[in-house]
């Protein structure tokens, strides 16, 4: 199972690291997740959640 956050679907993203001298190697980007309890239909559950979405108030989290 790929780690995506379960609100917005943010995912891993791909593209170049390039050096000083413009040399261009790959690389990755993953979004900064958290595995938070969260109210889902109802009910609490644990689910991977970016940063972004936990501070823009998209997720309700249980206590």
């Amino acid at each position: 199972m790929a780690k995506v956050c379960e609100v917005c679907d943010k995912g891993k993203v791909f593209g170049n690291q390039v050096s000083h001298s413009n040399r261009h190697s790959k690389r990755t980007w993953a979004p900064n997740l958290r595995k938070v309890k969260a109210i889902i239909k109802g009910a609490p559950k644990k689910i991977n959640v970016c940063t972004r979405c936990l501070r823009s108030g998209k997720v309700e989290r249980s206590i």
